[in-house]
């Protein structure tokens, strides 16, 4: 086996690894980080296969009615969920960066070679299981406060920000919306580049991301708030901005596992 497949993949860590304390010098430079990572290998065309086809669905549901309408924030929001897991190929472009490796984009296509494989599946198939509960809670939030299709998007919208039942809306659904954040954020924000940099269970990755956000709340808090901030203002301009915000962020995310988990 070559050298370089010696340590293409590291052999498994510690059952329990050491979780560090940062503050927000750490995140100012993991975001300088991804961004390296990104200038150094733009990744915006692989994450336009994966925004472009769930605008599409979108954009075609809307022009047969306004049923979809309700749930177009939910969905925008819900990038925020699965991103860690649709950001595994990013991890893996600037795991191979780090390690001196080579880091073509075809690499961000070979997860399925990492020892963690199966974790990873079983991470994904979590996320995507919160990621649906999270569109049901929305819609079942909607229905009980409006409870009637829109017939417009500007007059949802009028609704939605001068009525009651469209303020108890933003604030439910954010409140909602939030716990479900928060749970992601805990399960996730180091668990999915822990799974590509060890050959460790799933239980192991989970719980070393939950005690690194219960080591950090603060920070951690200032970190979903910065990825949630920066998926906003990507999906603004027709969403192009998704193209940057989602793998600069991406890799940035590795570089944080990398200064909060000591492995």
């Amino acid at each position: 086996m070559s050298n370089e497949q010696s340590i293409d993949y590291a052999d498994s860590g510690p059952a329990r690894p050491t979780v560090r304390k940062i503050d927000v010098s750490d995140l100012k430079e993991a975001l300088v980080l991804g961004f390296k990572d990104f200038d150094a290998k733009p990744t915006h065309i692989m994450l336009l296969f994966i925004i472009y086809p769930i605008v599409g669905v979108i954009l075609i549901n809307l022009s047969a009615g306004y049923q979809v309408l309700p749930l177009i924030f939910p969905i925008i929001a819900g990038f925020a969920l699965i991103g860690p897991m649709a950001a595994v190929g990013l991890y893996e472009i600037s795991r191979r960066r780090e390690a001196g490796l080579d880091y073509s984009i075809k690499y961000a296509f070979q997860v399925h070679r990492s020892p963690s494989i199966g974790a990873i599946i079983t991470l994904s198939l979590i996320m995507m299981v919160i990621y649906f509960a999270w569109l049901g809670s929305a819609l079942l939030i909607f229905n009980l406060t409006f409870g009637e299709t829109p017939t417009s998007f500007w007059g949802f919208a009028r609704e939605v920000i001068s009525t009651p039942a469209g303020w108890t809306l933003i604030i439910v659904g954010g409140g909602v919306g939030g716990v479900f954040a928060v749970v992601v954020l805990a399960l996730s924000v180091v668990s999915f580049p822990m799974l590509l940099d060890h050959d460790v269970s799933a239980a192991v990755a989970i719980s070393t991301s939950v005690r690194a956000v219960a080591a950090n709340p603060v920070t951690m808090a200032i970190w979903g708030f910065i990825v949630s901030g920066a998926l906003i203002l990507g999906s603004i301009p027709a969403f192009f901005g998704l193209a940057v915000a989602m793998p600069v962020l991406g890799h940035a995310t590795w570089h944080l596992y990398r200064k909060v988990v000591e492995v």
